[in-house]
């Protein structure tokens, strides 16, 4: 069985290295397995500056791929790609802080990051951050937030935010109550197998033409 820590990382070094748009090296070394070649080409690059390079060499570094597991070392890395504004990085940076790993544990920074993530259209972060303000953790309760940013989520395809929008379009959490909308999003949620979220827009649709109303 991993230790906790290690588990965790796992969890927080969320995905692997991305590939760059034009061929970098370091990626077609990973591709093939050669992870030390990867480590080595992403480390030039990070030092000249790119941000990409950055994030996958801080990517590397959590994962133990191509050298030893290093996570203060991660972080720096991780950190200057967050800074140069990769979402990604945000995100990143936002599980390891809502972890406590490699960092003081914050719920309040965990937030922040995410914040700014969600600003770029990350739909993790957008999910991550509306459940803070859900929830009042890390940031002050806000039912309205939270619904503008599960809609934000929802509206980028995440099936899981779909539904609570939807709920809260039901029920007036956060938003004014619509059923039609309500609808709506539980349709979209069931179209990609959400099982309750189809049953729900069945009970809603009912619920529309008992009252007069058209479901659509």
């Amino acid at each position: 069985m991993l230790p906790l820590w290690t588990a965790a990382l796992a969890t927080a070094a969320h995905g692997a290295p991305i590939p760059a748009e034009a061929p970098d090296g370091g990626w077609q070394a990973y591709k093939r397995g050669d992870y030390a070649a990867a480590f080595e080409r992403y480390e030039a690059l990070a030092r000249k500056g790119d941000r990409l390079a950055q994030f996958n060499l801080a990517m590397l570094l959590l994962r133990g791929e191509g050298n030893a597991v290093d996570v203060d070392a991660g972080v720096v890395w991780l950190t200057k790609a967050a800074n140069a504004g990769m979402a990604q990085a945000q995100y990143n940076l936002g599980l390891l802080a809502e972890s406590g790993i490699g960092m003081e544990r914050s719920l309040t920074s965990a937030t922040a990051w995410w914040q700014k993530a969600a600003e770029q259209g990350h739909t993790e972060a957008q999910v991550q951050l509306a459940t803070q303000y859900f929830l009042g953790r890390g940031a002050p309760k806000d039912w309205k937030l939270a619904a503008k940013w599960y809609e934000a989520a929802a509206e980028n395809g995440d099936v899981g935010a779909q539904y609570i929008i939807a709920s809260f379009y039901e029920h007036g959490d956060g938003v004014p109550q619509d059923l039609r909308r309500a609808l709506d999003w539980y349709v979209q949620a069931a179209k990609q197998g959400d099982v309750g979220a189809a049953v729900q827009a069945k009970d809603v649709a009912r619920r529309l033409v008992a009252a007069g109303n058209s479901p659509r």
